[in-house]
């Protein structure tokens, strides 16, 4: 089921994404050039995003679980880090020069587009580099290929029970 309604999700997003102009990079890149050309049309798309994830959260997290899991999964560090800065400046960098952020790329897959079929590899070596560091710190190849999203909880279950947590 949990499967299902990923996918539902995932195509409803794509869908958001392609009616508001997000997987057009002509389009994306002229929202980022303020300096030139440019075209504020993406800023309904943000502010419409921003304000349903403000409300939405606001609503699901006075529930004491979601609806298809057992507890939420939350961030528990708030505090802007180096590494924080550094890969919020990378993806910044990556999005103004290509036109493409993970979403509207993985959306453009259906997409026969030389650009996509270079991003896409790209966006993935990108996620496989990030993983490394974090495993040479812990000695461990096993952390390059848990699921985005789990090595924390792994990494810390396996650091409480060793006494480290």
């Amino acid at each position: 089921m949990n499967r299902v309604v990923s996918l539902v999700a995932g195509l409803v997003f794509g869908l958001g994404l392609g009616i508001s102009g997000m997987t057009d990079p002509s389009k994306v890149l002229g929202f980022l050039d303020v300096s030139g050309a440019w075209d504020p049309s993406l800023m309904l798309v943000l502010g419409g995003a921003v304000g349903v994830t403000a409300l939405s959260f606001r609503l699901i997290l006075r529930s004491p679980a979601p609806l298809l899991a057992g507890s939420f999964h939350l961030p528990e560090r708030r505090q802007v880090d180096v590494p924080l800065l550094a890969g919020a400046a990378l993806f910044g960098v990556g999005w103004g020069l290509s036109g493409y952020c993970p979403g509207p790329g993985v959306a453009l897959l259906a997409n026969v587009s030389w650009e996509t079929w270079v991003f896409i590899p790209s966006l993935l070596a990108g996620m496989l580099l990030h993983r490394i560091p974090r495993a040479v710190r812990r000695g461990s190849s096993a952390d390059i290929a848990t699921r985005p999203g789990h090595g924390d909880r792994v990494a810390a279950g396996r650091g409480a029970a060793e006494g480290r947590a």
